[in-house]
């Protein structure tokens, strides 16, 4: 190999280029285009009868936009209906579950737009707690292996049983003792109706029910509601699913809105049996609650089933003398009603009306005394009322005209505007009606008695409805001024900071903001004293998040005068930053333009400082991701256009507040370059001396801020982008630093890198960045004082001492990368240059003495690949030898002799 007498074959790369393009062809489209619609021919043939073996053949043409296969299927799978064909049962089921969609979708139903309980239960638990000892009744076990001859004679001795004493009372039960005791009942419902134990898990219905009676711990009454009513549904589930079971007939279920004709004898007859053993309940409550549970099964008996028992059930309330638990039965009528037949509209109405007509017994004697007894004051027994009120209002109000709230604020005025009720009406009805009414809702808010339901509660509902929808324009400022006089007038900070939350999205929605910077200013002056802010940082963050969702120009955000010290009350760290993010989220959302107002900018970079202060040991790697996004995201849209030298101020100043996020200064590297290269745009290549210290400066930044990265592959990669940049920017000296930097860095590779939390091997990544080092050293012109391809010896020399994987093919490659750049050098002319920048094709025009340091570094490059060669003699790697050989061979193949 010493005497190597080949040079590499001169290239044209223009006529290569020309050669190697596809050559264009006109094409005759005809009648085909491929927007057209596309015509299908269905072949249809008909069998004849066994004995002729003709067959008759018919076509037809369709066209359509479709699937041409799934528009002659008609959107039927063949095979289903081939199976379908031989099993009649699945025919029936197929054509079952036709009619049950078509009969849900034509049915009266409840609709999306109608909030479930459910989502009431959890606020519901979480609200009304009691730290008071509770105390509840719990069956005697039974026995669970009786007979079923036994079970039907003592089914009524059994309930009687219950009725008359079969009970033990725990008492002394913490508030989380109930509710787990509640649950053990639930659980057990469940237990002894799997294991056919009917009249066992009566009785615990029945037992569960009788607690709805018992107020000794009347501020926890709604809770207990809730959990005892969970346990109904469970039990009307379960006998509405057992006797729907007993309707099968083939293994075909009815479907949703059958017809009482179409329900067997046995199903029937169970069915009435469940309701006359409800009816032999002798007190009115567990009556009344456990057949309201089953009121579905009246679909079993007669289509008039649920419309004649909704007003026997109402009428059934009246004989409950406590106002708090009749109108908790109310309530679980309407939810029952509404879910079962929720077109029965005017049984719902009347259910309310009788408990209009009963309302002032809240303010009776009866109910003082117990108040009295209880220690508990009327306003908080008021508040007990809210949710039951609410819903059934709210079924009430459901999809209804806007006539019926006119009736409901008839009614209400003649109650002397009773607060809590007019609370339910403006939380019940369409946010529209009540905007259009907000004068007189107003009205009837001053003329109500503030002794037992807080006005600025009343302000809130109604601020809430106006969140929602417009008031009339011309009533809009006499609406704020009318709400925020009584607000501005609570002393508890509390309650000032609940409904001052509310009305602030109305006054961002429809004033300026003069009116803003007033609010924000009465704010802070209520929550300043004695730090009462600190208790009240969901309903601050809250504001801050409708302020700059309604105002999201943040040049006139900024403008606002109380924005900032509004800001301030944040001092708690991780609120305040979950602020500042929520700042500069919506910042990088809303902003179209880069901006370099000084207002924005001072006040953008001081929140995302505070983000960036957050940063610790402990902070988690997404968090950090986040954070850099959003600081990346304000870097990027910040320009002062021509004014470069003001921009890399901005980016030093930026470098020293974000130095522990690398993200941010990856970023900062970027625009920098950016920058240099925008000059040199500017200047169209031809730098002056002013513009030539500021692109070196911009190259001094880079060189400076890449060393602080941790992530080796970061620093390769941008040692290597920023050399190019000074590169095209003639600053050949600072263009050598960077690419020895990376030269010097490739030995510190290690074998494996964190990846997403996962170690992976490294080799792909240093390959992957030494063929773009050698596509970039092509054109970089030798130093005059450090010797022929300097950089790409020192490169050598690294590649050949650093340690690669045993039976590794990667040097190879390397290797053989090296053959194609030391080959393109070698041309008179190369194939690509950097614009006035001289490369070695320039330098040297053809030198003999460069030409033969060039096959001096060949010879050594060969040698490598082919001493690597004989080592791959195993046969495990027998198939990459061929692959060595291919691409050795077509590097020599550009030598010529």
């Amino acid at each position: 190999m010493a005497a190597f007498p080949w040079h590499a074959r001169s290239r044209n790369y223009v006529s290569e280029s020309d050669m190697c393009k596809l050559e264009s062809v006109p094409v005759d489209f005809g009648d085909y285009h491929p927007l057209k619609p596309i015509t299908v021919t269905e072949s249809k043939t008909k069998k004849m009868s066994r004995k002729g073996s003709t067959s008759s053949t018919s076509s037809s043409s369709s066209s359509s936009m479709m699937d041409p296969l799934s528009s002659v299927l008609d959107g039927t799978d063949p095979l289903s209906l081939f199976a379908a064909a031989a099993d009649p049962v699945i025919t029936t089921a197929t054509m079952d579950n036709t009619r049950k969609k078509r009969d849900k979708d034509d049915g009266p139903a409840v609709g999306s737009d109608f909030e479930p309980w459910s989502s009431k239960r959890g606020e519901i638990l979480a609200r009304y707690t009691t730290t008071e000892k509770l105390s509840i009744v719990s069956g005697k076990g039974t026995s669970t292996g009786s007979a079923v001859s036994e079970k039907v004679r003592t089914r009524l001795e059994e309930l009687d049983d219950l009725e008359e004493g079969s009970q033990k009372e725990l008492l002394n039960l913490t508030q989380q003792d109930y509710m787990n005791r509640i649950e053990e009942l639930n659980q057990s419902l469940k237990d002894a109706w799997s294991s056919d134990q009917k009249v066992k898990a009566l009785k615990i219905v029945i037992q569960c029910s009788k607690l709805l009676s018992d107020t000794t711990v009347i501020q926890f009454y709604p809770s207990k509601f809730v959990l005892i009513t969970d346990i109904l549904d469970t039990f009307g589930k379960l006998v509405y699913e057992r006797i729907l079971s007993m309707c099968m007939d083939n293994r075909v279920s009815l479907s949703d809105n059958f017809s009482p004709e179409s329900v067997n004898d046995t199903a029937k007859e169970t069915c009435l049996n469940w309701f006359f053993k409800i009816a032999s309940i002798r007190e009115l409550i567990p009556r009344f609650y456990v057949e309201a549970a089953i009121l579905k099964c009246n679909k079993f008996l007669s289509k008039m089933g649920i419309s004649e028992c909704l007003p026997r059930l109402t009428s059934m309330i009246r004989g409950i003398g406590d106002p708090l638990v009749a109108v908790y039965a109310r309530a679980y009528l309407c939810r029952v009603g509404m879910e079962v037949a929720p077109q029965l509209k005017e049984s719902l109405n009347k259910n309310f009306f009788d408990f209009l007509l009963t309302f002032k017994q809240i303010h009776g004697d009866t109910v003082q005394n117990q108040l009295i007894v209880q220690c508990v004051e009327i306003p908080l027994y008021l508040t007990l009322y809210s949710p039951a009120i609410d819903w059934i209002l709210q079924c009430i109000a459901y999809r209804a005209p806007e006539v019926l709230l006119t009736e409901m604020m008839e009614r209400c005025k003649k109650l002397g505007n009773n607060a809590l009720l007019l609370n339910s009406v403006m939380s019940a009805f369409r946010a529209e009606f009540i905007a259009a009414r907000s004068m007189d809702f107003i009205g009837m808010i001053k003329e109500c008695d503030e002794s037992g339901f807080p006005k600025h509660l009343l302000f809130r509902s109604l601020g809430l409805n106006l969140a929602l929808a417009d008031p009339p324009e011309n009533d809009r400022l006499q609406i704020l001024n009318e709400a925020w006089k009584v607000i501005t007038k609570l002393k508890n900070p509390q309650d000032y900071i609940n409904c001052a939350e509310v009305w602030v999205e109305y006054t961002c929605r429809h004033f300026k903001k003069r009116e803003v910077n007033t609010v924000l200013a009465d704010i802070i002056k209520h929550m300043t004293p004695d730090r009462a802010f600190e208790d009240a940082y969901p309903q601050l963050q809250s504001i801050i998040q409708k302020v700059i969702t309604y105002i999201y120009d943040f040049s006139l955000l900024f403008s606002v005068e109380k924005f900032l010290p509004f800001l301030d009350m944040f001092q708690k760290e991780n609120v305040r930053v979950e602020v500042c993010k929520c700042i500069m989220e919506s910042f990088i959302k809303h902003q179209q333009e880069s901006t370099k107002d000084p207002v924005i900018l001072n006040a953008l970079l001081h929140i995302c400082k505070t983000m960036h202060d957050s940063v610790n040991a402990l902070t988690l790697e997404d968090e950090k991701r986040m954070l850099a996004a959003l600081i990346n995201g304000f870097i990027k849209m910040v320009s002062f256009g021509r004014d470069f030298e003001q921009q890399l101020s901005f980016y030093v100043e930026a470098r020293s507040m974000f130095c522990n996020l690398e993200p941010v200064l990856v970023q900062l590297i970027h625009s920098v370059n950016q920058l240099a290269m925008e000059t040199r745009k500017v200047m169209k290549g031809n730098h002056s001396r002013k513009t030539a210290a500021f692109v070196r400066a911009c190259v001094a930044f880079c060189f400076i801020t890449i060393p602080s990265l941790s992530s080796i592959f970061t620093r390769l990669n941008l040692y290597l982008h920023s050399g190019q940049v000074a590169l095209a920017n003639q600053c050949l000296s600072q263009a050598d630093a960077f690419f020895k930097a990376a030269v010097s860095l490739v030995p510190e590779v290690p074998k494996m890198i964190s990846i997403d939390g996962k170690m992976r091997p490294s080799d792909a990544f240093l390959l992957e960045f030494l063929c773009n080092f050698f596509s970039t050293l092509l054109v970089v012109p030798d130093h005059p004082e450090q010797g022929v391809l300097f950089l790409v010896r020192g490169l050598l020399n690294v590649i050949q001492d650093y340690t690669w994987e045993d039976n590794s093919d990667d040097k190879v490659r390397i290797y053989t990368n090296v053959l194609h750049l030391l080959s393109a050098m070698t041309q008179e002319t190369y194939i690509y240059h950097v614009d006035k920048v001289d490369s070695n094709d320039t330098l040297y025009g053809g030198d003999s003495k460069f030409l033969a340091e060039i096959n001096k570094l060949c010879e050594t490059v060969i040698a490598q690949i082919l001493d690597h060669l004989k080592t791959l003699g195993k046969e495990e790697v027998y198939a990459f030898r061929s692959t060595y050989v291919s691409n050795l061979s077509k590097c020599l193949d550009s030598q010529a002799p």
